[in-house]
Parts: C-alpha cells; sequence; structure tokens
C-alpha cells in the first residue's frame, strides 16, 4: 500500500507520450482517468527548418527544449537523406533527461543538460555564446525566455518552429471517465492545462473541484494559477518520475 493506491488520477499528457507516466502510476495502484488534451504534430511549411538543417555546420550549438522537438526535427533530418552524423562538430544542448535521452537514442550525446530542467538554466552552461549561432526548433508557440537570455549575452539565436500543440478530442468514453471524477489531476505542460480548460469550456473548474492539482515544473504551475487553481505539487525534479515521487510524498486529502 501506498499513497496513490486506489486514487484516480487525471493523466492529460498527449496520448504518445502518456505511457511512462500510466505505467507508473498502474504499478503504484493507482487508477489512470486517461484524457489528453493535446496532440502534436508537425508543421506542414518545413522550408525554414530544412534550409536550417541543409546548413547545420554554420550552428555552434542546437538547443533542444523537448522530445518532441527531437522527434519532429528527425523527421525532417531523415526526409533530406541526412544522420546524427549531420552534427559532427556541432554542440548540441538538452534541456531535461528525457530531451538529452531521446538525443542520444538518435546517436548524439549531448554537450550539456542543466540541473534544472527550464530554458533559463541552459546559458551558464553554454560558455561564451557572444557571436554564435544558435539554432532552436521549437514549438510554434514557445516561450521568448531562452531567446531573449541569449541575445542579452550577443548570441544570434534562431528560433524555428517545427510542430505546434493542438487541442485534443477526447472521445466521449474518456469524458465519462472524467465526469466520473479523480482524486488527482497531473499536468505536464502549459498547453496540457490551457487546452483542459479549452477543451471543457465552463465545466473545468467543476470537474476539478476538491482535486489535488499536481504540475511537472514552475511554468506549468504558473499557468495553471494564472487560470485560477490552486497548484498543491510541484516536484523538485520536473520528470514524470519526479512527478510521480512527488505524489508518493504529498499528504494527499
Amino acid at each position: 500500500m501506498n499513497k496513490l493506491t486506489g486514487k484516480r488520477v487525471l493523466v492529460t499528457r498527449p496520448k504518445a507520450q502518456a505511457a511512462a507516466l500510466i505505467d507508473r502510476l498502474t504499478a503504484l495502484g493507482a487508477e489512470p482517468v486517461i484524457f489528453p488534451t493535446i496532440e502534436i504534430s508537425a508543421l506542414k511549411d518545413t522550408s525554414l527548418i530544412d534550409q536550417a538543417i541543409n546548413q547545420l555546420s554554420a550552428y555552434q550549438w542546437v538547443i533542444f527544449t523537448s522530445v518532441n522537438g527531437v522527434s519532429a526535427f528527425w523527421q525532417r533530418l531523415t526526409a533530406l537523406g541526412k544522420g546524427s552524423n549531420a552534427f559532427a562538430g556541432i554542440q548540441v544542448a538538452a534541456i531535461g533527461p528525457a530531451t538529452a535521452q531521446a538525443l542520444m537514442e538518435k546517436g548524439v550525446q549531448p554537450s550539456f543538460v542543466p540541473d534544472e530542467y527550464v530554458a533559463e538554466a541552459l546559458l551558464p552552461g553554454l560558455g561564451e555564446v557572444r557571436g554564435q549561432r544558435v539554432l532552436l526548433p521549437c514549438a510554434e508557440i514557445a516561450r521568448k525566455a531562452l531567446v531573449e537570455a541569449l541575445q542579452n549575452h550577443g548570441a544570434l539565436p534562431e528560433e524555428i518552429a517545427i510542430y505546434h500543440t493542438l487541442p485534443s478530442q477526447p472521445d466521449l468514453q474518456a469524458l465519462a471517465e472524467l465526469e466520473k471524477g479523480v482524486d488527482i489531476a497531473t499536468f505536464t505542460s502549459s498547453s496540457t492545462v490551457q487546452n483542459f480548460f479549452a477543451l471543457l469550456d465552463g465545466r473545468a473548474f467543476e470537474l476539478l473541484k476538491g482535486v489535488v492539482i499536481a504540475c511537472i515544473g514552475p511554468i506549468t504551475a504558473e499557468t495553471a494559477q494564472k487560470l485560477g487553481l490552486t497548484v498543491d505539487i510541484v516536484p523538485k525534479d520536473y520528470t514524470v518520475d519526479g512527478l510521480v515521487e512527488a505524489l508518493l510524498k504529498a499528504n494527499l486529502r
């Protein structure tokens, strides 16, 4: 027995990325309630990223901020007949262990992974970046904090959107499960929170009344708070494993 045994836990991650969280929760005796609020889709216009890939050697750094960014980038890399050797002589940074692992699985060893898994924590580990070209493959709507920080240090960041997050369309069965009630709601990105509210319109607060709100990191938590939620849990380690560990240690109501 543990604190999650018998708890109904809302999972809002996209289906393709939810397996690890669902498996952890199930192994701990929790009952995952799967209600994906976003879908990840590659952008149709790939001209800008294709141009960047074909000129990859012109960059000193490539920074990946998510697993989605790695996946979408490799789709284009493969389509252009290239592989991991395209990164020869280029330094690569990754935000978070999952992003780093995704790169290693593609044959690229990140030069730097910050201890804190937010964009702002990257800068100290990049060294002197003045005058250096930095490629940031990212979501269509991405935070500007890293770009601004790089610019302030004299770097030449080039942010190129390669995927976007779209509101998911959960089926009626998923909605019915959610309506039965949950004990804990997990949100793993700002988009998962925003689209939960978008999908459920005025019912979001009703469905989350009395529910423990757990966010994977401070940025997601800030988004949830701005939407009017009281965030109960934010792990010190901004990963799925960190989120589950924080749930196990929390005083769950």
